[in-house]
């Protein structure tokens, strides 16, 4: 049975030609991923291990962050930990070789063009901490020196390649508004994660990154230890002068929590790659099945005979099965080769999208070979056990007579009603508010329809009898050949279908959501601008000053943001200009109005009102969390909130003696002449061309938001592109089985004066019909997923309603029909050269 197999295998390399190009291309995906996590991982790892070289023990304050307040009426709240008294003491401990002193926060870098360096979230000032050598271990410079006064800054290399600044430059840059410049003293190399990551990193030095940082003590102090001394000593002598409130953790920790969250992160990314794998395989079992459904076909004498002369069913089975593990171990092995390339390719894309991947080996694992060997042999063998299933029960007698056994009512009846109650079971979980039993739904739902797919292809295919009329015979004949199969033309249906549903339903919720946000944006908001950090940090108060200085502007407002408990619920609570408030934001009001907010008074969301049972003219009771005093306002009015404006508004005069330092979080600027290039570059100007401010119209926000929701999308296309490529692979399939059963019909309809041309167009036409009918459940699914997913989406954005992208929907439909001339391409040419008497003569 096994030379029988082999010699299969060896007679028919073409027919089995799109199952291993359908395996080897999922189990590449899988390979690629796992190759490239691992790659991207390691890298990283031994990035971040190198990084903590100079650290034996880490001393670490809770609460540290890039902005801290530092005011008097803050540090009042409790004594300064690290500072450089206890920096020094640490430096003089028995078994301390050096102590570093360390501290960061946003710090915004113009490019030559006043654009702002290494994005929103990634561009990290630092502080130069010389040991008695005068060096930082932290920084290794390349070019120039350290920088030794205000006037100096230091840059990582990255980002002096990609600007062009050279040592001596002079460079504008911002950490919490005012624009201030420097001369660049130095380029250095490093292995902060940031600038790994595509970032930026500004280094100044120790005392003017304290100022400029807004630090009046080291978010962390790095003890090295001498010689001879070990981690565990010196953390055992340091932790016996730790402040409150402090703690120390050695090297090897903070390198192994590092890397722990490095392979989580790594994993989190893994694990979205393979589902799309897993997606692409799933739609290339469809494939598999037919190619062993039309070999089996091929075979029917052949395996009439091996029963007749004493093989079992279990023999004929086997047979179709190592046939299947053959092919298998082909289509893996290649697709593991192909899958070391797919990991290039992706490194390359990242790093070409700026991504900045750190150098590294490529890392092939063992697990990786071993999963994508398994996953290639199992997968074709579960697929072609089926058929080899079904041609073990034909009996030989019907066989060698080449009547096949078609599936009976009965069977087609069980069939329907086991798929009917499988999608109405889906229908029941995807209503569900659940996230997660949403998603499971969804896969019943698909499951189901993939059941019924044979009795919703007849109805569907016979409506196609109007577009096809004007074909004459061709099309008539196109029409018979897609329903001559059902189950075949249903499974290759189904995998175009699943594809197309993940994508038409995605598409449906974020045209829905961005939409949304339009309304959002253009409902909640009167002001044409608003101004915030670029990273969204405090911004100072300077800034909403010289706004409301300009000429060109109406009305401004700053955002004040403070937080606590309102009656015992926490919220935020905004300090605004009461007197230009209204001319800035459109409020829903249920009750009151922005008139009534004067003096000690607040407007208060319809969320809050109701879970504490408040009503406008009610006295309320504002326990601010920074001071922990307490503030007695009345309502003047209630407001439907919504994802842009929310919590609890109140005068500028009622927030600020509650704060530490004044800090806005944004700027609200209505224009005399309302939105243009003239406004925005008068407030450009007036804020000095400043790298670190974002300035943002409605549209801007929208854009932003919307922005990301496209990315992401258009990311998500590009993985489940790789499921209609096996898609098409499938129909091309087909098409090949079809052409094959039917040569004695062609060369018949050839003698009769059929002539090539037309042959091609009844291929074709039967290609096209049944690629949209794959195209036209995908849609219609997605349509219905994307509906039910959007009513969750409803309950949370007030403004969300389901759009149906039209325009992209028809442009899939368009795409599902060129699928079908192309897939169709080899089979019609196959069946317009079969000569007419020799395909006559065939059984």
């Amino acid at each position: 049975m096994f030379r029988t197999a082999l010699r299969n295998v060896l007679a028919h390399k073409a027919r089995l030609l799109m199952t291993v190009l359908a395996v080897m291309l999922g189990v590449a995906f899988v390979s690629g991923t796992l190759v490239f996590t691992d790659t991207f991982g390691n890298a990283y790892k031994n990035k971040s291990a190198k990084s903590f070289d100079h650290v034996s023990v880490a001393v670490q304050g809770e609460g540290s962050s890039s902005y801290d307040g530092g005011g008097d009426d803050g540090e009042a709240k409790r004594p300064p930990r690290l500072t450089d008294a206890f920096l020094k003491k640490a430096r003089d401990l028995p078994g301390a070789e050096s102590a570093i002193g360390s501290v960061s926060g946003f710090t915004a870098v113009a490019d030559k063009d006043g654009k702002l360096v290494g994005g929103e979230w990634g561009t990290t000032g630092s502080n130069f901490y010389p040991a008695e050598n005068g060096k930082d271990p932290r920084y290794d410079f390349t070019e120039g020196a350290a920088p030794k006064s205000a006037a100096d800054i230091a840059l990582d290399s990255r980002t002096a390649d990609r600007t062009g600044y050279e040592v001596g430059d002079t460079v504008r840059y911002s950490t919490d508004g005012p624009v201030r410049t420097a001369k660049v003293s130095g380029v250095f190399d490093t292995e902060d994660g940031s600038v790994l990551a595509g970032g930026s990193l500004v280094v100044f030095d120790n005392d003017t990154a304290r100022k400029v940082l807004g630090k009046t003590e080291y978010d962390e102090i790095d003890l090295k230890a001498a010689a001879g001394t070990s981690e565990t000593a010196l953390k055992s002598a340091v932790e016996k002068i730790l402040p409150k409130s402090t703690d120390a953790v050695t090297g090897t920790q903070l390198s192994d929590d590092q890397a722990d969250m490095i392979e989580e992160s790594t994993s989190s990314m893994s694990q979205v790659l393979l589902i799309f794998a897993g997606i692409a395989l799933f739609v290339g079992i469809f494939i598999i099945a037919n190619t062993f459904t039309m070999l089996v076909a091929q075979r029917t004498k052949e395996l009439a005979l091996m029963r007749a002369v004493g093989a079992s069913r279990r023999q004929v089975t086997r047979s179709v099965l190592i046939e299947a593990f053959l092919v298998g171990l082909v289509a893996a092995v290649t697709g593991f080769v192909l899958g070391i390339g797919v990991a290039v390719g992706l490194e390359s894309l990242m790093n070409s999208a700026g991504a900045s991947l750190p150098d590294g080996p490529l890392v092939v694992a063992p697990t990786t070979i071993v999963v994508a060997l398994l996953i290639g042999v199992v997968v074709t063998m579960l697929a072609a056990w089926l058929p080899g299933r079904r041609a073990a029960k034909i009996p030989p007698v019907a066989a060698m007579n080449s009547v096949h056994a078609t599936p009976t009512t009965r069977g087609l009846v069980v069939r329907n009603t086991i798929g009917s109650i499988i999608v109405a079971l889906g229908v029941v979980l995807l209503l569900n508010d659940d996230n997660y039993v949403m998603a499971g739904g969804a896969a019943v739902i698909l499951v189901g329809v993939i059941i019924l797919t044979p009795l919703l292809s007849r109805p569907f295919i016979a409506a196609s009898a109007p577009l096809l009329k004007p074909f004459g015979v061709t099309g008539k004949l196109a029409r018979l050949n897609s329903v001559r199969n059902p189950r075949r033309t249903a499974s290759t249906a189904a995998a175009l279908m699943i594809g197309l549903t993940l994508i038409t339903a995605m598409t449906v919720v974020a045209t829905s959501m961005s939409e949304a946000i339009n309304k959002m944006a253009a409902g909640s908001l009167k002001a044409d601008y608003t101004v915030s950090m670029a990273n969204y940090q405090p911004l100072a108060p300077e800034i909403g000053e010289k706004l409301d200085k300009l000429p060109e502007v109406a009305a401004s407002s700053p955002l004040r943001t403070a937080y606590g408990e309102v009656d015992g619920s926490y919220s935020q609570i905004s300090g605004v200009d009461a007197e230009a408030f209204g001319e800035l934001v459109s409020l829903d009001f249920t009750s009151g109005s922005l008139a009534g907010l004067q003096g000690d008074s607040v407007l208060v969301d319809r969320h809050t009102a109701d879970e504490q049972h408040l009503k406008t003219g009610d006295t309320v009771a504002v326990r601010f969390e920074e001071d922990d005093k307490t503030a007695k306002l009345r309502i003047a009015g209630v407001y439907e909130q919504n994802e842009m404006i929310t919590g609890l508004f109140t005068p500028l005069s009622v927030v600020d003696p509650h704060l530490s330092k004044i800090t806005d979080e944004q700027v609200l600027v209505k224009m005399e002449d309302g939105t243009s290039a003239k406004a925005e570059d008068a407030i450009v100007k007036a804020l000095g061309d400043n790298p670190a401010i974002k300035i943002q119209d409605k549209d801007a926000i929208s854009n932003e938001i919307g922005g990301a929701i496209n990315m992401m999308l258009n990311m998500l296309y590009g993985l489940l592109a790789m499921a209609i490529l096996i898609a098409v692979l499938g129909v091309v399939n087909t098409l090949a089985m079809s052409v094959f059963e039917r040569k004695h019909e062609i060369g018949m309809l050839r003698a009769i004066g059929l002539d090539r041309a037309k042959v091609k167009q009844m291929v074709r036409l039967e290609s096209i019909v049944i690629s949209l009918f794959g195209a036209v459940l995908g849609v219609g699914l997605g349509v219905f997923m994307g509906w039910a997913v959007g009513n969750s989406v409803a309950d949370s954005v007030a403004t969300y309603t389901m759009e149906v992208p039209v325009g992209r929907i028809a442009l899939f439909l368009a795409i599902a029909a060129l699928v079908g001339v192309l897939a169709a391409v080899w089979p019609a040419r196959s069946a317009a050269r079969l000569n007419p008497l020799m395909a006559i003569k065939a059984e």
